[in-house]
């Protein structure tokens, strides 16, 4: 069936049978209908927004198609011969003109294509559940089509920015992350709202495209869940670009008086911008799927096991952020991955192999999930913090080292700031988690959660040779003072 005909069903069109029907078309529902479709297995999908969903047109994408100017221009600036050249502020219309093709004009034509290249349906409109294995598609002209599944269903749609409930907001038109990665034009003054990803990934961005940042942030420190020298390099980073940093404090009113936007602080602080920005947190994407229909209930994070089968119910599958195990798109395509095989083995039968690092148990969603923070300096971590791995009961010690220290931070320039640290399991000597800290260690992150996820032993990790001189050699620093201590 082609796009065009799955628009224009009416109501009385007898149900269309699948195998498979994925809600939600972001990267997460892509990869669930790929690989089921690779499978042999007849597949839809449905989507009420763009094909691609919020990673390609309001998250990942933008978000670092904004950061990299601002990021190499921070790196050209610590390096002598080139640093007097960067000295003026970035072209923020050519910035932000680049960010708009990186979202291809937030235009879906593309991911369409793609789809109908391998096969699956694509179903514009509203799809909820009406009952067991069955979807019923509103389509924008208000037309319906029933879907149904043989084998499953899989709830891919994601999550929202969740807005804290201060009285008056909806009419201060407050930013979430979607306005914060599509805006048109700088604001002079833009205040952020939180201490997370999202709050420290826009300050960044939004200072160097020359806004005048104030960070509110009700914790003690940026970047709560990493270890705590993220947040203070982060803080300091920020802070010496310009921002006003604010930590340990609230928000308890926001209006916006003449086009101004107005806070008042817990302390009584008044503070004005142009914009306000909250990421402040993530809800869920099913107060309106119907998740009644089949006993659950709406508005809720979706429990699953390691397959991504839902609790209690053997057809039905929540992929990507709708479970609540790791919000990061990267992870919900990798249980994307786990999902579309178990579908297609239980489909044909076949056993399905639920044991830790199975191919189908999503086993890294508890031991070595991997994030990249795009901030200057940046921030990279994979599996447990020591905090984290203590409170799980592991006998772990800490092992860190000053990444200025490492003969390859020096090609980066005068000044390089930055912290490695490796948490290792003193029983298995193998490791529970690692954080990097400083300009360019995202590219150091995959080879950390190799070493996590493989549970590679530290004594097997000195037969890695680092590469010289590149920052990569932090992991001889870092094998050395555990040796040492």
């Amino acid at each position: 069936m082609t796009q065009t005909q799955a628009q224009t069903e009416s109501p009385e069109s007898e149900p269309l049978g699948y195998d498979v029907v994925v809600l939600g078309a972001g990267p997460v529902g892509e990869n669930v209908a790929d690989r089921t479709r690779a499978a042999g297995l007849s597949t839809a999908i449905v989507e009420s927004e763009l094909v691609g969903g919020e990673c390609s047109y309001w998250a990942c994408m933008p978000s670092k198609a904004m950061l990299r100017p601002v990021l190499a221009r921070a790196d050209a600036r610590r390096l002598p011969g080139l640093s007097a050249s960067v000295q003026g502020p970035l072209d923020a219309g050519a910035v932000l003109a680049r960010r708009n093709e990186y979202t291809s004009q937030w235009k879906d034509d593309g991911q369409v294509q793609w789809l109908e290249s391998v096969g699956v349906d694509l179903h514009r409109g509203v799809g909820r559940l009406t009952g067991p294995r069955t979807v019923t598609v509103t389509a924008p002209d208000g037309t319906r089509r029933v879907l149904t599944a043989r084998h499953a269903v899989a709830v891919c749609t994601g999550s929202r920015a969740l807005l804290p409930g201060l009285p008056g907001l909806d009419e201060v038109a407050p930013w979430t992350s979607r306005e914060a990665t599509s805006a048109q034009a700088v604001p002079g003054r833009l205040i952020v709202v939180g201490g997370g990803v999202v709050a420290a990934e826009m300050a960044t961005a939004w200072q160097g495209l020359g806004s005048r940042v104030t960070l509110l942030v009700r914790g003690k420190s940026l970047l709560a869940r990493m270890e705590p020298f993220a947040g203070e390099l982060v803080a300091e980073a920020l802070t010496e670009a310009g921002a006003d940093l604010r930590t340990g404090t609230s928000v308890t009113s926001v209006t916006r008086e003449n086009g101004v936007v107005v806070v008042v602080t817990d302390t009584g602080e008044r503070i004005e911008a142009d914009e306000i920005l909250f990421a402040t947190g993530r809800a869920p994407r099913t107060d309106d799927i119907g998740l009644e229909t089949v006993g659950l209930e709406p508005g809720s994070w979706l429990t699953v096991n390691d397959s991504l089968q839902v609790t209690g119910q053997d057809w039905l599958y929540a992929v990507g952020d709708v479970n609540k195990r790791a919000l990061l798109t990267h992870q919900g395509k990798y249980q994307a991955r786990i999902a579309g095989a178990a579908i297609a083995a239980r489909a044909a039968g076949a056993p399905v192999a639920g044991r830790a690092w199975g191919a189908h148990a999503a086993t890294a969603d508890h031991d070595a999930v991997p994030q990249v923070v795009f901030t200057d300096p940046e921030a990279a971590s994979v599996g447990l913090s020591l905090a984290e791995a203590e409170e799980a009961g592991h006998r772990v010690r800490a092992v860190d080292v000053d990444l200025a220290s490492v003969a390859g931070a020096g090609l980066y320039g005068e000044g390089y700031t930055g912290r490695a640290r490796m948490v290792v399991d003193l029983e298995s000597e193998t490791l529970r988690g690692v954080t990097f800290v400083g300009p360019g260690v995202g590219e150091l992150l995959h080879s950390a959660t190799v070493a996590v996820a493989a549970q590679v032993p530290v004594a097997r990790l000195w037969h890695a040779v680092p590469s010289y001189p590149t920052i990569s050699e932090v992991w001889l620093r870092l094998l050395e003072v555990y040796r040492d201590a």
